[in-house]
Parts: C-alpha cells; sequence; structure tokens
C-alpha cells in the first residue's frame, strides 16, 4: 500500500483528494493547521478508517514534518498546505507570506532530509508534488493562454507569495536534487468550497434571498476546472510526470464571473424556485472591483494531455450543475461554516 503525507488536506481541494486517495486504497497522513478554510467535516466519512491518520499541525513545524516523515516513511508528499484568498491577502498580506513561502521553506527543507537519506530504490521513486495556481502568471488581454513557459507577474499578494513558492520548489530541484513536481491549476468548484469563494457564496446568498454580489461589469473570465477533474490531473502527474517540470492543470471552461452567476441562477430557479416567483437573478447586484483584479485567466493544458494523457472529464455544465446539487443536499455542512460551529469541534484531532 502507498503512503501519501498530504499538507492541507482538510481544505477544499486537499481534502477532496484525500476522500479519493483513500477511496483508491491509499494510505494518507493528513498534516493541516486547521486555519479557518481546513474543515474536518469534510473528513467525517473517514472517521476510525486506519488508512487515514490525521495530524493537526503546520507545515512550518520542522521537527513535527520530520517526525512525521520518519515515523510512516511515505512514498510521496503531496502540499496543498495555502492561504488562498485574494481578498484575505488584500487586507492582511503577512499570513500569506508565513504560510506560503516560510512554510513552504520549512516543509521543502524537512522534506529534503528526508529523501537524502533513503535507500536507492525508495529514493528514486520518491516525489514531491507542489500544487500551485495560474494566478502567478499575471492576467491575460482578450486572447491567449497560460503555457508552462509565461513569465510569472503576480497581481495580488496571494499570488505572489505562490509565486514565491514555487520558485522554491524549482530551486530545490536544481539545487539538491528533489524530485519535484509542480502543477498550475485554473479555478476550481465543487463539493466542500469553503462559501466565501464565488460559486458557493452565490449558491448560499440566493436560497437565502441576499442580493449577489459581483465584482464590476462581471466580464472578468475564469478558467473553472471541477475538482474531481483536478484531482485526478495530481494523480496523473504524480505517477506519469516527468521530475522537476511543471503541469498546467485547466478545464476548458472559461466563463465570464457574470455567467458563472447566470448560470447558477438558472439551475436554482429549476431546483428552489423563489417563493415570490421571480427569477434569481433579480439578486445580482454589481458592488466595486477589488484592486488590483485580474481580468483573464486561460489555461493552456496541452502538455498535461499530449504528455500523459490527462483531459477534464467534466463539461462545465455538468460540473455547475452537480455543485448546486451537492450543495442543495449538504445544507448542514454549509449551516456549520457558516455559524462557526465546524471550529468548535477540534479535539483530538493531533496524532
Amino acid at each position: 500500500m502507498a503512503t501519501w503525507l498530504v499538507t492541507g488536506g482538510a481544505g477544499f481541494i486537499g481534502g477532496n483528494f484525500v476522500l479519493e486517495a483513500v477511496a483508491r486504497g491509499v494510505r494518507v497522513v493528513n498534516l493541516d493547521a486547521l486555519t479557518y478554510a481546513g474543515n474536518l467535516d469534510t473528513l467525517a466519512s473517514l472517521q476510525g478508517n486506519p488508512d487515514h491518520v490525521f495530524v493537526h499541525g503546520d507545515i512550518g513545524d520542522r521537527e513535527l514534518v520530520a517526525r512525521l516523515l520518519a515515523e510512516h516513511r511515505p512514498d510521496a508528499v503531496l502540499n496543498f498546505a495555502a492561504e488562498s484568498h485574494v481578498d484575505r491577502s488584500i487586507d492582511g498580506p503577512a499570513a500569506f507570506v508565513q504560510t506560503n513561502v516560510v512554510g513552504t521553506l520549512a516543509l521543502l527543507e524537512a522534506v529534503r532530509d528526508y529523501w537524502k537519506g533513503l535507500e536507492d530504490e525508495a529514493k528514486a521513486a520518491f516525489r514531491f508534488l507542489h500544487v500551485s495556481t495560474d494566478e502567478v502568471y499575471g492576467t491575460l488581454g482578450a486572447t491567449g493562454k497560460f503555457t508552462e513557459t509565461t513569465p510569472y507577474a503576480p497581481n495580488s499578494p496571494y499570488s505572489a507569495s505562490k509565486a514565491a513558492s514555487d520558485h522554491l520548489v524549482r530551486a530545490f530541484h536544481h539545487t539538491y536534487g528533489l524530485p519535484t513536481l509542480t502543477t498550475n491549476c485554473s479555478n476550481n468548484y465543487g463539493p466542500y468550497h469553503f462559501p466565501e469563494k464565488l460559486i458557493p457564496l452565490v449558491i448560499q446568498r440566493a436560497l437565502a434571498g441576499e442580493s449577489l454580489p459581483v465584482y464590476g461589469d462581471g466580464k472578468q473570465v475564469r478558467d473553472w476546472l471541477y475538482v474531481a477533474d483536478h484531482c485526478e490531473a495530481i494523480r496523473t502527474v504524480l505517477a506519469k510526470g516527468r521530475v522537476g517540470e511543471t503541469y498546467n492543470v485547466g478545464g476548458n471552461a472559461e466563463r465570464e464571473n457574470i455567467e458563472v452567476v447566470r448560470t447558477i441562477c438558472r439551475l436554482l430557479d429549476q431546483r428552489r424556485p423563489r417563493p415570490d416567483g421571480q427569477p434569481h437573478e433579480v439578486l445580482i447586484t454589481h458592488v466595486t472591483d477589488r484592486p488590483g483584479h485580474d481580468r483573464r485567466y486561460a489555461i493552456d493544458a496541452s502538455k498535461l494531455k499530449n504528455e500523459l494523457g490527462w483531459e477534464p472529464k467534466y463539461s462545465f455544465e455538468q460540473g455547475i450543475a452537480a455543485t448546486v446539487d451537492w450543495y442543495l443536499a449538504h445544507q448542514d455542512w454549509v449551516r456549520r461554516v457558516l455559524d462557526g460551529s465546524y471550529r468548535l469541534e477540534r479535539i483530538g484531532t493531533a496524532a
């Protein structure tokens, strides 16, 4: 049985990845600091499962990480741990530098030392996979797509901190020989997404009959990637990716933000009509754009397709319908996030 150390495995993408990995027969040691976006409710189905070891801790704690590596002897380390909300990074950038830069450096140092001590076969097979974002590339005009050779040009404190972490991963490969892999993904959506992000926020506010805030004219374009497709891409890169390489992961689903909001409204019109009979679109409200808001992201994922055979299975229409249905069916999970009770039941989380 393979053993993976997954950092940030109680977050949105990491949580989905951990659930799928354990279901596929992988033993997962899950290290998460349980900041506001870390949610043990997401992992509730794994309670008591011997193939899931949850550890409450920080990637910046070198002694803890070294102990986990020595004790569990993982075949791979997958780093999902990150502060990731652009608006929060504008209000308080220091936390993003601490986790995404300083924390990643400490993790890399601990993993490098562990990897150096492995026997030949295990050393050759070991991988460190770093999960990053397309936001490190900055913004695009009306045409073109990000490739793996697009120059970095981050425009927010969040994306700047992720760019720094990407550079550190690259440096540890070229300086120390650490067998690294990096993925840069487009905007994810799907189950267990923290309700401050656009899609779950719109779903919840629409259900509550509240205004649906849209930044500026709403014509900012994102390439939307269903989280299950992203998890499959990460597994593919881990299994077959060339050491030291970067792979872009996209959903082939460019949509304007306003179009995404209207699509959700139409789905809710079908599934949960408003009591007054009006369409949910009447709730849309345009608000002042946020500072430094990137206009367009788009991913060229042809390298991943051509080299490793991955491409997304879900169209945006399939993924967004499944996402709306998941939130409608899991309102208890959402309520516990919104009222804060998900943070109160963390007794016994440390391993």
